[in-house]
């Protein structure tokens, strides 16, 4: 009999008048026992007393050592999964969020209001600063508005032509150039806002010019409203607590520190095996696989840049794309670094870093 069900009955007997002897009879149990039932208030609850050893037992204090070295941030659980994987973990994810529930409880999420766009339409773009002092680290995260396919470079400074190069090597991943680019406030693409009237903005000249030459026009986001770029900015984030927090806290576990060549060779293999594949959370598919549609819409890739930044003046004119454009389009691809670059860790780490990274992705925003 269930411990609830014993607690019924002895109540019940109780209140038709049976003595304690009686009911330890016609219940089964002794006395003593029928004497701290009816000393309960409410119906007890069986509790385990010794605890259930599990698979994910074992890995537990890994998983308190990893987060602890991520503080202030927080490495998600499908992260920690493909670490754990790594080490012989056997079991599922589930155990694996039970146990970070214990260690963060879940905070509340707001309903968010989502605006889809055409294929080849838009791109949005922002940069997401990991550092500053005297070696900073920034990234340059483009994620497309229909297919969720995203680009990311890690860079030391964010200026105009750090800038339009990432623009340049972002097209070629693609394997186009969409319609219309949207951009917060950076300086090194809009100086005032509204100058010449209601979106009338005065643009930096050189940025302007390299978008008149690859034929996109600029858009700004509402001021103080970045989910006018949500799509990217919830972009920011996953990179941030699935890509950033755990490399750069396994480095720091080993006495290093991440910098721009071992995050852009990371980040490659990194938006190949897992970004551009995951299951996006919003479009249930993979960016890798909606992008194979999309790019039958974004216009051919222009010719390099070629413009003197340097000498260019501010000025504002609105853009339209070329009235003619090359046909030619490369293949598309996902990571973005076509060549090798030196390596500036023990080839261990990277080791390590290329087994996590090729694990199988899980569902994900």
């Amino acid at each position: 009999m269930k411990p609830n069900e014993v607690y019924v009955e002895i109540q019940c007997l109780k209140k038709h008048g049976f003595s304690l002897r009686k009911i330890a009879a016609e219940v089964g149990c002794a006395v003593n026992t029928v004497r701290r039932h009816l000393a309960l208030e409410t119906v007890p609850k069986y509790e385990r007393k010794v605890k259930r050893e599990t698979k994910l037992g074992i890995h537990e204090a890994y998983l308190r050592e990893r987060q602890s070295a991520a503080q202030p941030d927080w490495i998600p659980a499908t992260v920690l999964y493909r670490e754990i994987v790594e080490r012989g973990y056997q079991g599922g994810q589930s155990q694996l969020r039970a146990f970070m529930r214990a260690l963060r409880p879940a905070l509340p999420v707001g309903p968010v209001v989502r605006f889809e766009t055409a294929m080849g339409e838009q791109l949005q773009v922002d940069w997401v600063e990991f550092r500053k002092g005297a070696k900073p680290l920034h990234a340059f995260c483009a994620t497309l508005g229909f297919s969720r396919a995203s680009y990311v470079e890690f860079v030391s400074d964010i200026k105009v032509a750090t800038l339009i190069g990432c623009h340049e090597r972002a097209f070629a991943a693609f394997g186009g150039i969409p319609r219309r680019v949207l951009y917060d406030n950076m300086k090194t693409v809009v100086l005032e806002r509204d100058v010449y009237g209601e979106g009338q903005h005065r643009y930096h000249a050189g940025f302007l010019d390299y978008a008149g030459h690859s034929g996109f026009v600029i858009k700004l986001c509402q001021p103080y409203r970045a989910q006018t770029k949500g799509k990217v900015e919830r972009f920011n984030g996953y990179l941030r607590r699935s890509f950033y927090v755990p490399l750069a806290s396994q480095l720091a576990q080993s006495g290093q520190q991440l910098d721009v060549l071992t995050a852009n060779i990371a980040v490659a293999s990194w938006l190949a095996q897992v970004a551009n594949v995951r299951v996006h959370g919003t479009t249930q598919e993979q960016p890798a696989e909606r992008l194979r549609e999309e790019v039958k819409h974004l216009q051919p890739l222009a010719t390099p840049w070629r413009g003197d930044i340097a000498a260019a003046r501010p000025q504002a004119r609105e853009l339209a794309a070329p009235a003619s454009a090359p046909t030619t389009r490369p293949a598309v691809v996902v990571a973005h670094l076509a060549e090798p670059v030196p390596m500036q860790h023990p080839l261990a780490v990277y080791d390590q870093l290329l087994l996590a990274l090729t694990m199988p992705p899980a569902v994900s925003s």
